[in-house]
């Protein structure tokens, strides 16, 4: 496992496109676990699911001939009241999937979704036209025609497969453009920056005291080397109150454990959905607490900031359920919800000159000079990617 390499590939799509399918066809697993998703048929939460690629003279598979790289699935919702959530699986992949239903055509949130891995700057494109034995030949092609043309510009030549989840038809060329693609660079010098997108107790009741496990954070690491033992602090950390004001804390803990996907290692270098068991209180781990916080060596992370100033770029036109519309300029005073890494904060737009903006945020943020940021506004209730920035 450690000597082939890790990738991390986001599958996003309008909801009911059958993304969920698909990753449960492509790796085995269902990540729709959580039991309100089960009820509801929707993804709500990341899911996450992982393989190893094999090669043999056939091709591509999941099960036998040479291993030649190992596939990190992060499950993002479709659903348009999820947006924050999308936002935290594209902050974490290399590869997009996105998924467009052939029966059903382009979607505004097929865009949206489109313009947010844009926002994110996941760069790696794969465009699976699923639900190719619902339609007729006519329609496929005039589906495939509709995908090209919105393509054009930065993702102008991803690939569009044509595939049957449900059927299990085409799947071999996706493995195929899986194995192929080429990898970003990986930065494994510097100290370590852990993104954590979703935080387990995963003790199941009636686990005895000495076998219990400490708070786990799901996420990846962005660069560096993260080991067994190492001492960790986490930022902005645990929201407190004191004399009636609220403010955050840095949690300090131990790497008990490491995993990449499902394997148990010693140490993670960057690519793939990685765990980290700490020994913090399990309390600590429930419900996703400590998602959008950032985890590194004690004492290596800037401080947390409520003030940020950042250069932008606003999309010409967002999507909505009506289909697009214009995209109006920043005004000061409006509040803005923002994605930085798997992070949301709302922020107050204090002062607009040209295409930089000061803020002031809800939501204390760990600040990377020339982080990504995406930006949504608030339009008839419902949030709406409007473009993105990157923090000068």
């Amino acid at each position: 496992m450690n000597t082939i390499e890790t990738i991390n590939v986001g599958i996003f799509g309008h909801i009911d496109h059958g993304k969920t399918t698909l990753l449960y066809k492509l790796s085995g697993k269902w990540t729709d676990t959580h039991s309100e998703e089960m009820k509801r048929g929707i993804t709500i939460k990341l899911g996450y699911a992982d393989i190893v690629l094999y090669k043999d003279k056939d091709g591509y598979n999941m099960e036998k001939g040479t291993p030649v790289r190992h596939v990190s699935f992060v499950d993002a919702p479709g659903h348009e009241m999820l947006m924050a959530t999308m936002l935290s699986g594209a902050a974490m992949v290399d590869v997009a999937i996105l998924v467009v239903a052939a029966n059903e055509g382009i979607k505004p949130q097929t865009r949206e979704h489109l313009m947010a891995l844009q926002a994110k700057h996941v760069q790696r494109l794969i465009v699976v036209q699923n639900k190719i034995d619902l339609v007729e030949k006519e329609q496929a092609q005039k589906n495939y025609k509709e995908i090209k043309e919105m393509l054009k510009g930065k993702y102008e030549g991803a690939p569009i497969i044509p595939v049957s989840a449900q059927q299990g038809v085409n799947l071999n060329l996706i493995y195929q453009a899986l194995a192929e693609i080429p990898l970003p660079e990986r930065n494994k010098n510097g100290d370590p920056i852990f993104i954590i997108a979703r935080s387990f107790d995963i003790n199941r009741p009636g686990t005895t005291p000495a076998q219990l496990h400490g708070a786990v954070l799901g996420g990846t690491l962005r660069q560096g080397t993260l080991r067994v033992g190492d001492e960790i602090e986490i930022k902005p950390g645990k929201v407190m109150k004191e004399a009636n004001q609220y403010f955050y804390k840095p949690i300090i803990s131990k790497v008990k454990h490491l995993f990449n996907g499902s394997n148990d290692v010693k140490e993670l270098v960057p690519g793939g959905s990685m765990s980290v068991e700490t020994e913090l209180d399990m309390a600590l781990g429930k419900g996703d607490l400590l998602a959008g916080n950032i985890a590194s060596l004690k004492g290596k992370l800037p401080a947390a900031t409520t003030e940020t100033n950042m250069k932008f770029t606003l999309f010409p036109e967002f999507y909505g359920p009506m289909g697009k519309a214009k995209v109006e300029p920043l005004k000061p005073s409006e509040l803005l919800m923002l994605s930085i890494n798997t992070s949301i904060t709302g922020g107050v737009v204090k002062h607009v000159k040209g295409n930089e903006m000061d803020l002031s945020l809800k939501v204390p943020i760990v600040a990377f000079k020339g982080e990504n940021v995406a930006i949504a506004r608030n339009i008839n209730n419902h949030w709406r990617l409007i473009g993105y920035g990157e923090i000068i």
